[in-house]
Protein backbone atom coordinates (compact mmCIF):
# COMPACT_ATOMS: atom_id res chain seq x y z
CA UNK A 1 0.00 0.00 0.00
CA UNK A 2 1.61 3.67 -1.09
CA UNK A 3 1.88 6.12 1.95
CA UNK A 4 -0.18 8.37 0.75
CA UNK A 5 -3.59 5.62 1.01
CA UNK A 6 -2.07 4.57 3.96
CA UNK A 7 -2.62 7.77 5.46
CA UNK A 8 -5.83 8.29 4.38
CA UNK A 9 -6.89 4.52 5.39
CA UNK A 10 -5.51 5.14 8.89
CA UNK A 11 -6.83 8.61 9.19
CA UNK A 12 -10.18 7.11 9.50
CA UNK A 13 -9.14 4.06 11.31
CA UNK A 14 -7.52 7.10 14.34
CA UNK A 15 -11.50 8.72 14.40
CA UNK A 16 -12.79 5.84 15.68
CA UNK A 17 -10.52 4.33 18.14
CA UNK A 18 -9.24 8.11 19.65
CA UNK A 19 -12.54 8.51 20.60
CA UNK A 20 -12.96 5.37 22.90
CA UNK A 21 -9.45 5.18 23.95
CA UNK A 22 -8.77 5.70 27.28
CA UNK A 23 -6.14 7.17 29.00
CA UNK A 24 -3.36 5.28 30.28
CA UNK A 25 -1.02 7.75 32.23
CA UNK A 26 -0.74 11.37 32.72
CA UNK A 27 2.92 12.92 31.40
CA UNK A 28 3.81 16.64 32.52
CA UNK A 29 6.49 18.51 31.31
CA UNK A 30 7.72 22.14 31.47
CA UNK A 31 7.75 24.50 28.87
CA UNK A 32 11.27 24.04 26.47
CA UNK A 33 11.92 20.25 27.69
CA UNK A 34 11.31 16.89 26.35
CA UNK A 35 9.66 13.99 27.09
CA UNK A 36 9.72 10.38 25.65
CA UNK A 37 6.19 8.44 24.95
CA UNK A 38 6.61 5.10 26.50
CA UNK A 39 4.95 2.73 23.90
CA UNK A 40 7.26 2.11 20.70
CA UNK A 41 5.70 1.56 17.40
CA UNK A 42 8.71 -0.40 15.66
CA UNK A 43 7.21 -1.43 12.43
CA UNK A 44 4.64 0.29 11.83
CA UNK A 45 1.74 2.64 13.65
CA UNK A 46 0.98 6.15 13.61
CA UNK A 47 0.82 8.72 16.38
CA UNK A 48 -1.86 10.92 17.08
CA UNK A 49 -2.39 14.05 19.24
CA UNK A 50 -6.19 14.04 19.55
CA UNK A 51 -7.50 13.30 16.41
CA UNK A 52 -4.93 14.56 14.14
CA UNK A 53 -2.58 12.13 12.78
CA UNK A 54 0.88 13.50 13.64
CA UNK A 55 3.06 10.90 12.50
CA UNK A 56 3.28 7.23 10.72
CA UNK A 57 5.93 4.73 10.56
CA UNK A 58 5.82 2.11 7.73
CA UNK A 59 8.52 -0.11 7.08
CA UNK A 60 10.50 0.97 9.52
CA UNK A 61 10.61 4.66 8.30
CA UNK A 62 9.17 6.84 9.77
CA UNK A 63 6.84 10.74 8.41
CA UNK A 64 6.25 13.70 10.26
CA UNK A 65 3.11 14.63 8.98
CA UNK A 66 2.05 17.35 11.14
CA UNK A 67 4.26 21.20 10.52
CA UNK A 68 4.58 22.11 13.45
CA UNK A 69 5.98 19.30 14.62
CA UNK A 70 8.49 18.61 12.12
CA UNK A 71 11.53 19.60 13.59
CA UNK A 72 10.21 18.77 17.37
CA UNK A 73 9.11 15.16 17.25
CA UNK A 74 11.90 12.19 16.67
CA UNK A 75 10.91 8.86 16.30
CA UNK A 76 14.37 6.31 17.43
CA UNK A 77 14.08 3.11 14.57
CA UNK A 78 16.12 1.19 17.51
CA UNK A 79 13.89 1.88 20.37
CA UNK A 80 10.07 2.54 18.47
CA UNK A 81 9.64 5.64 20.73
CA UNK A 82 8.81 9.29 19.83
CA UNK A 83 10.36 11.83 21.50
CA UNK A 84 8.84 15.83 21.56
CA UNK A 85 11.77 18.36 22.26
CA UNK A 86 11.52 22.00 22.84
CA UNK A 87 8.05 21.22 24.01
CA UNK A 88 5.47 24.37 24.12
CA UNK A 89 1.99 24.78 26.53
CA UNK A 90 0.04 24.13 23.35
CA UNK A 91 1.50 20.85 22.74
CA UNK A 92 -0.69 19.56 26.14
CA UNK A 93 -3.15 17.09 24.47
CA UNK A 94 -3.76 13.80 24.52
CA UNK A 95 -1.51 11.75 22.52
CA UNK A 96 -2.64 7.98 21.31
CA UNK A 97 0.09 5.73 20.41
CA UNK A 98 -1.24 2.70 17.62
CA UNK A 99 1.46 -0.05 16.72
CA UNK A 100 0.14 -2.28 13.95
CA UNK A 101 2.67 -5.24 15.38
CA UNK A 102 0.99 -5.34 18.22
CA UNK A 103 -2.93 -4.39 17.29
CA UNK A 104 -3.68 -1.79 20.11
CA UNK A 105 -3.29 1.76 20.70
CA UNK A 106 -2.41 3.39 23.92
CA UNK A 107 -3.26 7.25 24.64
CA UNK A 108 -1.43 9.48 27.46
CA UNK A 109 -2.19 12.81 28.64
CA UNK A 110 0.04 15.31 27.88
CA UNK A 111 0.23 18.37 29.96
CA UNK A 112 3.16 21.70 29.22
CA UNK A 113 3.50 23.74 31.90
CA UNK A 114 5.30 26.92 32.11
CA UNK A 115 8.53 26.86 33.51
CA UNK A 116 8.31 27.73 37.39
CA UNK A 117 8.95 31.27 38.19
CA UNK A 118 12.21 32.93 39.93
CA UNK A 119 11.07 33.80 43.60
CA UNK A 120 11.88 36.90 45.53
CA UNK A 121 12.19 37.53 49.59
CA UNK A 122 11.20 40.15 51.61
CA UNK A 123 11.12 41.19 55.18
CA UNK A 124 7.63 42.42 56.29
CA UNK A 125 8.23 42.97 60.08
CA UNK A 126 11.12 42.54 62.57
CA UNK A 127 10.35 42.38 66.13
CA UNK A 128 12.48 42.05 69.37
CA UNK A 129 11.49 38.33 68.92
CA UNK A 130 11.45 37.38 65.64
CA UNK A 131 10.91 38.15 62.11
CA UNK A 132 8.54 38.06 59.05
CA UNK A 133 9.86 37.07 55.69
CA UNK A 134 7.72 36.62 52.57
CA UNK A 135 8.35 34.16 49.84
CA UNK A 136 6.51 35.41 46.46
CA UNK A 137 6.55 35.13 42.90
CA UNK A 138 5.00 37.86 40.07
CA UNK A 139 2.95 35.62 38.53
CA UNK A 140 1.72 32.36 40.78
CA UNK A 141 -0.46 30.15 38.16
CA UNK A 142 -0.30 26.85 38.74
CA UNK A 143 3.11 27.39 40.72
CA UNK A 144 3.58 26.44 44.85
CA UNK A 145 5.70 28.20 47.24
CA UNK A 146 7.83 26.55 50.01
CA UNK A 147 9.77 27.44 52.58
CA UNK A 148 12.30 24.83 53.30
CA UNK A 149 15.08 24.69 56.37
CA UNK A 150 16.90 21.51 56.06
CA UNK A 151 15.58 19.04 54.37
CA UNK A 152 11.99 19.75 56.27
CA UNK A 153 9.18 21.78 54.71
CA UNK A 154 8.19 24.13 56.38
CA UNK A 155 5.03 25.81 55.06
CA UNK A 156 3.65 25.74 51.76
CA UNK A 157 0.58 27.57 49.41
CA UNK A 158 -0.69 27.11 45.96
CA UNK A 159 -3.01 29.31 46.33
CA UNK A 160 -1.53 32.89 46.21
CA UNK A 161 1.47 34.86 45.06
CA UNK A 162 3.11 35.13 48.39
CA UNK A 163 4.31 32.91 51.80
CA UNK A 164 5.06 34.29 55.14
CA UNK A 165 7.09 32.32 57.58
CA UNK A 166 7.97 33.80 60.93
CA UNK A 167 11.62 33.12 62.24
CA UNK A 168 11.79 32.96 66.13
CA UNK A 169 15.15 35.10 67.31
CA UNK A 170 16.55 31.48 68.09
CA UNK A 171 16.85 30.29 64.71
CA UNK A 172 18.03 33.60 63.10
CA UNK A 173 21.40 31.61 62.48
CA UNK A 174 19.74 29.03 60.43
CA UNK A 175 19.43 28.69 56.63
CA UNK A 176 16.00 28.88 55.22
CA UNK A 177 15.06 28.37 51.08
CA UNK A 178 12.39 29.79 49.24
CA UNK A 179 11.22 27.16 46.52
CA UNK A 180 8.47 28.14 43.57
CA UNK A 181 7.95 25.09 41.76
CA UNK A 182 5.53 24.06 38.82
CA UNK A 183 3.30 20.70 38.58
CA UNK A 184 6.14 19.21 36.13
CA UNK A 185 9.04 19.41 39.58
CA UNK A 186 10.72 22.28 37.94
CA UNK A 187 11.69 24.53 40.42
CA UNK A 188 13.62 27.69 41.60
CA UNK A 189 15.24 27.78 44.73
CA UNK A 190 16.43 30.98 46.87
CA UNK A 191 18.70 30.55 50.00
CA UNK A 192 18.16 32.94 52.50
CA UNK A 193 20.10 33.46 55.25
CA UNK A 194 17.89 34.52 58.00
CA UNK A 195 20.42 36.59 60.09
CA UNK A 196 20.77 38.93 57.87
CA UNK A 197 17.55 40.09 56.68
CA UNK A 198 16.35 40.03 59.92
CA UNK A 199 19.22 41.49 61.92
CA UNK A 200 18.77 44.64 63.59
CA UNK A 201 21.18 46.70 62.07
CA UNK A 202 19.11 46.07 58.94
CA UNK A 203 15.70 47.18 60.33
CA UNK A 204 15.42 50.22 58.92
CA UNK A 205 14.31 52.21 55.85
CA UNK A 206 17.65 50.94 53.74
CA UNK A 207 17.34 48.26 50.81
CA UNK A 208 18.09 44.75 52.29
CA UNK A 209 21.85 43.76 50.66
CA UNK A 210 24.44 41.08 50.87
CA UNK A 211 27.93 41.86 50.01
CA UNK A 212 27.09 42.24 46.49
CA UNK A 213 25.03 39.61 46.37
CA UNK A 214 21.42 41.25 46.20
CA UNK A 215 20.11 43.37 43.97
CA UNK A 216 17.29 45.74 44.56
CA UNK A 217 14.07 44.55 42.24
CA UNK A 218 11.79 47.51 43.42
CA UNK A 219 10.52 49.04 46.56
CA UNK A 220 6.90 49.55 47.86
CA UNK A 221 5.54 51.73 50.33
CA UNK A 222 3.44 49.95 53.31
CA UNK A 223 2.01 50.93 56.73
CA UNK A 224 3.86 49.76 59.81
CA UNK A 225 1.84 48.42 62.27
CA UNK A 226 3.69 49.15 65.05
CA UNK A 227 3.96 52.65 64.90
CA UNK A 228 1.42 53.89 62.30
CA UNK A 229 4.25 55.50 59.82
CA UNK A 230 4.85 54.47 57.14
CA UNK A 231 7.92 52.94 55.94
CA UNK A 232 9.50 50.79 53.14
CA UNK A 233 9.27 47.38 52.37
CA UNK A 234 12.10 46.37 50.03
CA UNK A 235 11.91 43.57 47.75
CA UNK A 236 15.26 41.77 46.80
CA UNK A 237 16.60 39.08 44.84
CA UNK A 238 19.80 36.83 44.93
CA UNK A 239 20.82 36.91 41.24
CA UNK A 240 24.05 34.27 42.09
CA UNK A 241 22.25 31.65 44.54
CA UNK A 242 18.93 31.44 42.43
CA UNK A 243 18.87 27.95 40.26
Amino acid sequence: MEIQEMKTVIFFIVMTSAATEDVKKNLTCTDGGSITLPDPVVESGFLLHGVLNIAMVNKRESQILEERFRYRLHWDSNTGLFTFTRLQTGDSGIYTIDSKRRGDSTSYRLTVYEAAPRPGVNRSRVSADSCTLVCFVEKAHETTLYWIKGEEILNQTSTGPSLPLTVDKQDFSSSYRCVAANPAADEKTLPVNAKTFCSEENNTDKPNSVAGKREVVYTDSIADERNGQGRKLTTVYDKLEVH
